[in-house]
């Protein structure tokens, strides 16, 4: 027990909301000064009974989190997935002490430093530099102590030639930067990231990354928020699953991450819309049906492994000067991109006259190239500018399997995006001869 840093217990909060009432379009003043004088008696009446003040006639009970218990160790790295507004930031709100819980308790032992949204801990008035003091000094730290990572803090963040620059003239992609370097650098004993790196740009992404994971390593305990199933995964041993404000799991990341992507994707082999006016798309393209089955068409619900797979898309092209793409982008289960085509790869489809109407464009992926596992497609129409006209994200889900017993005895998933099966050869070359 010496070794738990966050206890959570039956953790709740609860949010009031309000609601306004219906009113007719036509209201009379005396209807207003109404109105504003009963406003104004029940903001005094909830003040004076120290209640929060709510706008609205009637007032809802909304609770961000329920009976959340969970107890994490001290050098654990651990990641908080589900979907947005399943209460992930708000636990981190909690743990962090920013906002206090409605039920429940949390014991939390050390320094925290949270970085869960751009200007989080930072005064807008103050420079880069008094910012930094700033911080330290609120994590308990001695100036000497700082000081003494100043440097380090700088170099990290980028951010040399505006580092006595009042923080409210920098732009967001700064002042994660510097957030993030504080909060990672200052020593705490327990550090929370929200999805806010997601500001940053690619390379400081990595960096930040592979410092979170110095974090970890040094043992401290690290809580990671993020929608990037990938970098969480690579971070994060563990991971603990919200669902609507409770908790739906707590284990293994890869598992558990599994199971998230799982349930938020159901098998979807077609799409059809046969109404013109409704199908999805806009004045230069509507959908007609996208769908994806075995080159044979067996009729079956999972698509094997074996056998070449069949995507369909039609459609209606309603500009006779403008040449469509069609783009298919397929992700796999940790959201990597397994591989892109375009409709343009088809040798005869540069050569077709353009006209409007009806159009049906075939893909075919070739047989034991993708792996085993659940994919996504995503569906993009543009022209030959690269400008996109329309995106359907996630048009089709779909499970990949084996079918043909496997050669060898490992029975386990292969790793990887894809799975081709290449050309090999493999010769005797005759007894040990060390001098060949």
């Amino acid at each position: 027990m010496s070794d738990v840093v966050i206890k959570a217990e039956g953790l709740g909060k609860k949010y009031t909301i309000g609601h306004q009432a219906e009113n007719g379009s036509y209201l009379a003043l005396r209807d207003v000064l109404m109105e504003n004088a009963r406003g104004l008696w029940n903001k005094t009446r909830d003040l004076a009974r120290g209640r929060p003040l709510i706008v609205g006639d009637t007032h809802e009970e909304m609770w961000a989190l329920r009976d959340v218990s969970f107890e994490i160790r001290r050098g654990e790295t651990v990641g908080i997935i589900g979907r947005n507004g399943a209460g992930k930031s708000t636990l981190l709100k909690v743990l962090s002490r920013i906002t206090e819980p409605s039920a429940g308790r949390v014991t939390i032992k050390g320094r925290v430093a949270s970085l869960l949204e751009v200007g989080t801990g930072f005064h807008p008035e103050l420079t880069g530099r008094e910012n930094i003091y700033l911080n330290g000094a609120i994590l308990g730290m001695t100036r000497a102590e700082i000081k003494r990572k100043f440097d380090e803090i700088v170099t990290f963040a980028e951010v040399e030639r505006f580092l006595d620059t009042p923080v409210k003239r920098y732009s967001s992609g700064m002042y994660v930067r510097l957030a993030f370097a504080v909060a990672a650098h200052l020593e705490p004993e327990i550090l929370v990231v929200d999805e806010v790196l997601a500001v940053g740009d690619a390379a400081f992404q990595k960096k930040s990354l592979g410092k979170m994971g110095d974090v970890a390593r040094e043992g401290r305990t690290v809580l990671f928020v993020s929608h990037n199933m990938v970098a969480l995964r690579s971070l994060c041993p563990r991971a603990i699953w919200l669902h609507e404000g409770k908790m739906q799991d707590d284990g293994m990341a890869g598992d558990i991450v599994a199971d998230y992507l799982g349930l938020q994707t159901a098998a979807l082999h077609e799409q059809r819309w046969d109404d013109l006016a409704t199908a999805p798309g806009n004045e230069m393209v509507r959908l007609h049906r996208v769908w994806i089955e075995p080159e044979d068409d067996r009729g079956v619900t999972d698509m094997p492994r074996e056998t070449p797979l069949k995507i369909g898309v039609e459609y209606w092209q309603f500009d006779p000067a403008v040449r469509l793409h069609v783009n298919l982008r397929v992700y796999v289960e940790q959201q990597i991109i397994a591989f892109t085509t375009a409709s343009s790869e088809d040798s005869g489809w540069q050569a077709m006259s353009l006209r409007t109407g009806r159009y049906r464009s075939i893909c075919v992926i070739p047989a034991k190239f993708l792996n085993t596992g659940q994919h996504r497609i995503y569906l993009r129409f543009y022209k030959s500018d690269t400008k996109t006209i329309y995106t359907l994200e996630e048009a089709l889900v779909f499970d990949v399997i084996e079918t043909e017993p496997r050669q060898g005895t490992w029975f386990g998933r292969t790793s990887g995006a894809v799975r081709p099966r290449m050309a090999w050869s493999t010769e005797y070359l005759g007894q040990y001869d060390w001098n060949c």
